[in-house]
């Protein structure tokens, strides 16, 4: 693969399609499907299993003398229509039925395949105890989204086809098989017992589902309905921990999208080596196991509470409402992902909300500066699961925020409500959302579709600020970096109306001479904003605010509802007036980022007593992040009593950002804190990656290193615990010291097969890291030991091997990540891995000067961050 493969667009982006990308579109339709019926038979020792899939058709046209099915990797055994034997051809992708009669509109054909499966690629994934794994349950699970329904039963799998369903499967006791839709029947036969359910509303293929395994079931319930959790036996107070709410997150969404749960009954099920955080099949969700939450990791993970109600959402936009074709995932994926937002404002804080759609924005921002940009609908592609990235989750979610911001909250859950009452067990396109807002509340919002969904980007602002005290004139000037500065720029640029808001704080002046009670509705004790709207539509733009008083500080789109990003550059009086009152949380987290970037004294004590004093954890968080870039010994004081936040979220965050200051002092307190230990699993993880940091920085003290990897050891002998959060925590940490021996033969011994699957798969990561101070011998030794790995079929060995590669600073590196793309059975493997071979091709490029430069740099900047926190600190005596 050349180098041209990836070149960029010309904005300095890396393009979205990647080489045999093509236009896909939904095949023709030669009916209707009505009815799906699978009965079949699990020999699960074998892996194996045999049935028939009968398929109840409605014909569209006459004449029609040929049905092709998708059916990849199945043994065909027979084809009837209406009991008459068919011939058929059968090349292992797709089934081509010659129908021995053409079809007549009207006239219903009954399609019976039977057919059998050894040993499945996808689709469907048997899980037993071996001999590494003993302690493995024993489970069959499937998994369809998107594309993988033909890889288990013979279908026309696309998700334009909407049927009723049923499944009738035969499994051995004591095991349980959940479905669809109702339990209506169960059989002993002998050793075995068949369960019959019977999915009575339509959905598309890829959310049918089966899920077997000796489960706990514990029954909860809303308005009658039965909602159950499926959990291994043992694990029953963590599904109640993990799931619990369930019932009352169904009210809030059956009640915001005005439409009552429309299934008979809410099952998840946790299963084992699921392939993803959760799956929404109609009525029956599947969710990795590793979502159980104990005790103490519930201190602070609401992971599962997100991923809960993500799926459940799901339930009405994906499974009620189905996407039409896999180019308008992001209509259920966005608003499945806003629902995580909306459920936080509900159960938490409108200010934990705004937080938590500020991290879907920066996981989106990320995606899209350092991967590709990409339009959110497009049907350009290899395979549609490479749709399923953050553009569709995160963007997708501020997406409908900014509908929200546009509409107000009434005439938001209008137009929501219209949209699904009226596709209700239909198939929608974007232009159906766009079409129910405009029915619901005669607003046209094609012009926020235009520039944020049907073609890539957000806007990059530049914000600065000066006051004319004798003409009472705030200046503001707004600049639009994303956009070129020549014509062609223009094509970048964005059109938003946005509101400035001027802070004025009580002390300052009392709020009735200001004249503004009426036009703001946001106040807060202390805090009042005078707020004009403004259109920005060019690449840089000044305005003048004719202002009584001079503001304490300025805030730029107030509320933070547009996907954007901000660097502010106000003075620093204005940025710590605004990291102390401005009543929202992301103006805050903006205005400590403008401060960091000032550097210096005062801008550290600011950012020290937000890190004491903000209300929100999440600004807290943010500015322990900020307040380790600023390179002075008083920064590392403000950031240490960060430690003693009652808030686990915020003690990790100032770990981490420990790792940013490698000195005598930050690895004391690294160490204690291990020593001590942390009610936190994660602030653990955290010290422990964070000691090899700091540690393997200073290189020239030999003893500190066997200390701390001594230290490490201890932890992956004695800390196996939940989720192997811990003692992943420990792997990252040896994986700091890239010039040890001793750490990577630790490693090795990780990656061995029997090593707990999370574990494991952070000690295949981490090979990459380590491997770019290591000996040439050791290089080859952990190259060997990724191919070997590589060729492993469990695809999140396969993506972590990738990710290791793609971390590698060898030319050798690219030749395993070939043979991993040609071989794999899976897209987005094959996509990482040959994105990972640009980021390969880069690190090689690049490297072996940056690292000696990079070396010297951070000597110089350690003997110059001594120098200036001993000058600021003379200076701020001699003040």
């Amino acid at each position: 693969m050349s180098k041209s493969y990836f070149d960029t667009d010309n904005n300095g982006h890396k393009a979205f399609e990647l080489p045999g990308a093509r236009p896909h579109y939904n095949p023709d339709r030669p009916g209707q499907v009505e009815h799906i019926f699978l009965d079949l038979s699990l020999d699960i020792p074998k892996q194996s299993y045999q049935g028939s899939c009968s398929i109840r058709l409605l014909p569209i046209r006459n004449g029609i003398d040929r049905l092709t099915l998708d059916a990849v990797n199945l043994n065909i055994e027979s084809v009837q229509v209406d009991d008459v034997p068919q011939n058929f051809d059968y090349d292992g992708e797709q089934l081509s039925i010659q129908l021995s009669e053409t079809t007549q509109i009207g006239k219903r054909l009954l399609i019976a395949i039977a057919y059998s499966v050894e040993k499945p690629q996808r689709g469907i994934y048997f899980i037993q105890p071996d001999k590494h794994y003993p302690n493995k349950p024993t489970q069959v699970w499937t998994q369809g989204e998107d594309e993988d329904s033909r890889f288990w039963f013979p279908c026309f799998d696309y998700p334009g086809q909407l049927s009723t369903s049923e499944i009738r499967v035969r499994v051995p006791n004591p095991l349980v098989a959940i479905s669809n839709g109702e339990l209506i029947d169960t059989t002993e036969d002998g050793d075995y017992k068949i369960y019959h359910w019977l999915q009575q509303q339509v959905h598309p293929t890829y959310l049918m589902t089966l899920a077997v395994g000796d489960f706990a079931e514990i029954q909860d319930e809303w308005k009658g309905k039965p909602v159950t959790y499926y959990v291994e036996k043992g694990r029953e107070e963590d599904a109640k921990r993990s799931m619990g709410k369930t019932p009352r997150m169904i009210e809030f969404l059956s009640q915001k999208y005005g439409y009552p749960y429309p299934f008979p009954k809410y099952a998840q099920v946790c299963v084992d080596d699921f392939i993803f955080g959760g799956m929404e099949n109609t009525s029956t969700t599947l969710l990795t196991d590793r979502c159980l939450l104990d005790e103490r990791a519930a201190l602070d993970n609401r992971n599962t509470e997100s991923l809960v109600v993500h799926e459940l959402a799901h339930q009405w936009f994906g499974d009620l409402v189905v996407i039409k074709h896999w180019s308008h995932a992001w209509i259920k994926e966005g608003m499945a992902s806003y629902s995580e937002v909306m459920w936080t404002e509900q159960e938490y804080s409108l200010e934990e909300a705004a937080y938590y759609r500020f991290l879907e924005a920066r996981r989106y921002i990320s995606e899209d500066s350092s991967r590709y940009r990409r339009p959110m609908v497009t049907h350009v592609y290899r395979e549609a699961i490479e749709l399923y990235d953050r553009h569709i989750y995160e963007k997708g979610s501020c997406v409908y925020h900014m509908i929200r911001a546009q509409l107000g909250d009434e005439l938001f859950w209008q137009a929501i409500q219209t949209f699904v009452q009226d596709n209700a067990h239909k198939t929608v396109e974007t232009i159906d959302l766009l079409r129910a807002i405009e029915k619901a509340t005669g607003h046209n919002l094609l012009f926020l579709f235009d520039q944020y969904v049907y073609r890539g980007g957000h806007p990059d602002f530049k914000v600065a600020y000066s006051w004319d005290g004798d003409a009472k004139l705030a200046k503001i000037t707004v600049t639009q970096t994303q956009a070129a500065e020549d014509k062609n720029g223009s094509k970048d640029l964005f059109d938003l109306k946005v509101p400035i808001g001027f802070g004025y704080t009580q002390q300052e002046v009392r709020s009735e001479e200001l004249g503004v009670k009426n036009n703001s509705k946001l106040t807060t004790p202390n805090s009042q904003l005078k707020i004009f709207v403004v259109r920005i539509n060019e690449r840089e733009q000044s305005f003048y605010f004719p202002l009584e008083n001079k503001p304490q500080y300025i805030s730029f789109d107030v509320e933070n509802n547009y996907l954007k990003t901000v660097a502010l550059e106000y003075p620093i009086a204005e940025l710590k007036a605004q990291l102390e009152s401005d009543p929202n949380p992301i103006s805050r987290i903006y205005a400590a980022e403008a401060l960091a970037k000032k550097g210096g004294l005062e801008a550290t004590k600011a950012l020290s007593t937000s890190l004491k004093n903000d209300p929100l954890w999440g600004v807290r968080v943010e500015v322990a992040k900020q307040l380790a870039k600023i390179n002075l010994d008083q920064a590392f004081d403000g950031l240490v009593l960060g430690l003693k936040d009652k808030n686990a979220y915020v003690r990790r965050s100032v770990v981490e950002a420990l790792a940013q200051i490698k000195t005598a002092e930050s690895y004391k307190v690294v160490r204690g804190l291990l020593q001590k230990g942390d009610p936190s699993y994660y602030v653990e993880a955290a010290a422990s990656r964070v000691i090899g940091a700091i540690a393997s920085a200073n290189l020239e003290e030999k003893p500190k290193e066997d200390k701390v990897l001594k230290q490490l050891k201890g932890i992956l002998e004695e800390k196996a615990g939940w989720n192997e959060v811990v003692r992943s925590g420990a792997i990252a940490g040896l994986a700091e010291f890239k010039t040890s021996e001793a750490a990577l033969n630790l490693l090795l011994e990780y990656t061995k097969i029997g090593v707990p699957q999370p574990l494991r798969l952070a000690t295949i990561r981490a090979l990459g890291k380590i491997s770019v101070g290591q000996s040439p011998v050791n290089l080859e030794r952990i190259l060997e030991k990724l191919a070997e790995l590589a060729k492993e079929t469990f695809f999140l060995t396969q993506v972590a091997v990738a990710a290791a590669l793609g971390q590698m600073e060898t030319p050798k590196a690219v030749g395993i990540l070939r043979s991993l793309a040609e071989q794999t059975a899976d897209g987005r493997v094959r996509r990482n891995a040959e994105e990972e071979i640009s980021r390969v091709q880069k690190n090689i490029g690049s490297e072996k000067t940056l690292r000696q430069l990079r070396e010297d740099f951070d000597q110089l900047k350690q003997q110059n961050q001594e120098l200036r926190s001993r000058l600021e600190n003379l200076e701020a005596k001699s003040k």
